[in-house]
């Protein structure tokens, strides 16, 4: 869905950059978040501070990670100007075409910096001040930061028409492959029941993983708690799929990456 979502963003700024589902209520209950988080960021404003473009300045910290004294100032600007162009819109389907990419990347770098701000420690708000911001962050990623429901609904009929039309080698693989003895209904129960709760933790700590490493990682224990074996040629397969994903893909994505960037 997340790839899904850059495509269409990249292909049809206009229709998907911003998420039009958003009420004009919700619009105007954003400006007035802005005009909060702006008041908020006021207060911690350096008398020193001076910026020449506040979206340049945002960029350079979300880039080098280095806070300046500028920051704040370029950030309050930033919100600022993103939520009077809220109000003169109205509506962020009303967003004209030729600013909904532009408008996008400043909500996205607000977003961004704020993270960044709390993560790094780099400035310490008060707790009003710290709910306001969240509170604002919050409306900015409901606008920028969406998948539309026929978006979800394909994918599922996807991936189900996949799983009708390609389920037999993956079977196999899981139920034969990996343990000396066929899987055995409790044995797959308590592998899936692991998959269920390892994916549901890391999804909640927002940490990555794969379902089918997961998956096949529980069977494996499964047929050694069982005592049933383990087939290690399959086992050494998967092993090095793992090992090997992630720097192949790494490469290729680079290669391509320069490739393109050569050509055009």
């Amino acid at each position: 869905m997340g790839l899904i979502m850059l495509i269409l963003i990249g292909t049809v700024p206009t229709a998907y950059a911003l998420n039009h589902a958003v009420t004009p209520q919700q619009s105007q209950d954003f400006v007035a978040v802005s005009q909060q988080a702006a008041g908020v960021l006021d207060h911690y404003v350096s008398p020193d501070a001076v910026i020449g473009d506040a979206r340049d300045e945002v960029t350079d910290y979300i880039r080098t990670k280095q806070f300046t004294p500028n920051t704040v100032l370029a950030m309050r600007q930033l919100i600022a100007d993103i939520g009077n162009e809220t109000a003169l819109f109205g509506d962020l389907s009303r967003v004209p075409n030729d600013r909904v990419r532009n408008f996008r990347n400043d909500m996205y770098l607000t977003s961004e910096a704020l993270r960044l701000l709390q993560a790094k420690g780099h400035a310490q708000f008060s707790g009003s001040d710290a709910a306001v911001l969240a509170n604002y962050k919050k409306h900015v990623d409901l606008a920028t930061r969406f998948i539309p429901i026929w978006v979800k609904v394909a994918v599922a009929m996807a991936l189900g028409l996949g799983t009708m039309v390609g389920w037999k080698r993956i079977v196999v693989t899981v139920g034969e492959k990996i343990g000396k003895d066929h899987l055995t209904y409790a044995q797959g129960a308590a592998a899936e029941i692991t998959a269920m709760f390892t994916i549901g933790a890391a999804d909640y700590m927002g940490l990555p993983v794969s379902t089918t490493h997961v998956l096949s990682s529980g069977i494996a224990g499964t047929m050694t708690a069982n005592h049933s074996g383990l087939q290690w040629g399959t086992v050494r397969n998967l092993i090095m799929a793992w090992v090997l994903t992630l720097p192949v893909a790494m490469m290729l994505s680079g290669f391509l990456f320069w490739a393109f960037r050569t050509m055009f």
